[in-house]
This record gives C-alpha cells, structure tokens and sequence, in this order.
C-alpha cells in the first residue's frame, strides 16, 4: 500500500492520480479530514482512478490504523504562513507536528518509508530579509555579493543556516524533519525530505496566504479584490514556482529507486528560471484573461513576509538528474484553462 495523507487536497490528490497510474497493481490510499475547501472536488477524480479514500484526520491515531503500508507520502499540512500568529496555534502544531509523529509511529510498525513534503519554509526569515538587495524595473533582484552562504544567483540552498526564528508554520516543518531524521536513524527506516518552494498548478484551491498563483488568475477571471502588501505596496516580492506534474516525476523517481535518496534533504523547486514577482504576475494574468482588476498598495508587510526567495535546486539535480519541465507560461495557461473549463464548480471557492 501507498498511503497518502492529505490526499485529498491539492498535492496529496494529484500524486494519488499520478501513482495509481504508474503503479496500477498497488493499493493508493488517499487519506484527508476533508478540511480545505474544494478538496471535496478531487473525491470523484481519485474514486474513478481506483485511489481509494479513507476519511479521517492525522491529529488521531486511532485513524491511521493501516497494515501493510510500503510507503508514506506526508502531504497533509495546515500550510499557511500566517498560521498561528493570531495565537491560534492548536491546529497547526497537532497537525503538522503531532500528525507527523503519529505518521512516524505508522512507518516503524509497518517497516515503511517516508517521503516528507517540508518546506522553503524552513529557512529564517530575518536572515532572507537581511540580504542585500536591489530594486529592478518590475522585480527585487539579489546583488551578487553576500555574507551568509546558502545564497547564490541561483537562489537558496540546503547549506542556508537555519539559526532563528522562521514562522510557526515554518518551525513545526522543521521540528518534523528533525524527527524524520531520529526515525530513520534508530529504526532504519528509509526516509527522504523533500523542501518544496512554491507549488501550483489545476485543482489547486489557492488563497490569500497560501496558493497565490491560483488566487491571482481566480480574481482576474472572475473578478474580486487584490493587494501588493508590503514594501510599499511595489509588487515587487519574487517567489519561484514548481508545478505539481514536475514534483510528481520528482517522487516517482525516488519511489522507484529509494536507495539512491535515503536520509537526503533536497530543496525543490523552479528555481530563478521560473520565478515572478507578484507585479509581473499581475501583467501575465491581464495577457492570459483579457481582463484587468484593481489591485490596492498596502505598504505595510505582514510577519513572515520576505523580499524575495528563489529555490535553488541544484543539490538533487545533480543528484539524479531532475529539472522542471513546465515553464512559467505553460503553467498560467493551464491553470487559466482549468479554471475556465469548471467555472460554475470553481466561482463559489475562488472568488
């Protein structure tokens, strides 16, 4: 069995599809709490692809009550990086930390492997806020000498230092992969981390804090209030992006050879090369919708908010020999298409 929690939301369904197709003789179970808005939509693409689904929710062990499970795809999250700022933090820490816990205790029983969807996430912010930056004509742009290292033309990397603070979002991520780490090493369980950047791409129900490439084409197609926050309302905060089919050949190549990755720790995702600023999105929506919304300048960042972040790669590029496939136009497009072929499903969610 392949087990896949959080499968039913955006990045858990689409490997579910993508698994259960590549390894049609294997049990692909989805398992969600059903939480997230939309999710509720993948459930007749995973029951019509064989991927059978279980409700229930990671906070309780008595619902991860599986035998025979080879692997553990760890996808589900509370994955905003405002969670938890209000003081609300219960959800969030029994969800992705505790959660992860009870996914560890799942593995040693069953002598399964794990991969672990952490996060670019894990980097401190004010470390990222403290490079040296320059303002371009649509874009912030990193100058070509730092202190720190990690950082590169190419963007961060996995040798980044993690000293301070990084968001609660952020931590219980981090604070899961250092117990990924303790359970691999005294139960010799095949374990691989794998640091996503920003991951869109259809299906993906995006809001303000967390599936922004989504939201941006929803409020220009169907319309809706948008916001450059931060940095004096510029737009020009860069994000690099992956879509789901590019990190779905990531994991078929570690599901198949598993060896060659065992207890790595590899940031993925687009790197510079398909990367934008939320400006430069904005023009990219206006050429692909024909339309064109208002979009308020509040000057103000909110806490966790960096200048920019690009996803250096390099690490398991070398490694196997992965790269994205999809480039930033190829992405919107699709996205746009999807949007606009279930637009009486998708109004109510996105806009």
């Amino acid at each position: 069995m392949i087990l896949i929690t959080g499968g039913a939301g955006f990045v858990g369904s689409h490997l579910a599809l993508r698994l259960k197709k590549e390894f049609p003789e294997k049990q692909v179970v989805a398992f969600d709490n059903l939480k997230r808005r939309g999710s509720e939509l993948n459930l007749t693409r995973l029951r019509e692809s064989g991927v059978e689904f279980v409700h229930g929710d990671i906070r309780q062990p008595g619902d991860l009550d599986f035998k025979n499970v080879e692997w553990i795809l760890e996808c589900s999250a509370e994955p905003s990086a405002l969670a938890g700022i209000d003081g609300a933090t219960d959800y969030l820490v029994h969800t992705n930390l505790l959660g992860t816990y009870h996914c560890l205790e799942l593995s040693r029983k069953n002598n399964a492997g794990m991969i672990f969807l952490s996060t670019s996430r894990v980097y401190p912010v004010k470390k990222i806020q403290e490079l040296q930056y320059r303002s371009g004509n649509t874009r912030f742009e990193l100058e070509g000498k730092q202190e720190l290292p990690g950082v590169s033309s190419m963007g961060i990397s996995e040798d980044f230092p993690l000293e301070g603070a990084r968001t609660l979002y952020g931590t219980t991520k981090l604070a899961s992969e250092l117990m990924i780490a303790e359970y691999a090493e005294n139960f010799g369980l095949s374990m691989i981390i794998n640091r996503c950047g920003v991951l869109t791409g259809p299906w993906q129900m995006g809001k303000v804090d967390q599936g922004v490439v989504v939201l941006w084409m929803a409020k220009h197609l169907f319309g809706g209030n948008l916001s450059y926050i931060g940095y004096e309302g510029s737009g020009f905060q860069v994000r690099d992006m992956l879509h789901i089919e590019d990190l779905g050949d990531l994991i078929e190549l570690q599901l198949n050879q598993p060896e060659h990755y065992h207890g790595g720790t590899f940031n993925v995702g687009g790197g510079i090369e398909i990367s934008t600023s939320l400006l430069e999105l904005t023009e990219w929506c206006e050429k692909i919708t024909g339309k064109s919304i208002p979009i308020q300048r509040k000057p103000e960042a909110r806490p966790g908010d960096v200048p920019w972040f690009i996803t250096d790669s390099t690490l398991i590029q070398n490694h196997c020999g992965w790269k994205p496939k999809r480039n930033l136009e190829t992405i919107l497009k699709e996205i746009y298409h999807w949007m606009d072929s279930y637009q009486d499903q998708l109004r109510p969610i996105l806009s």
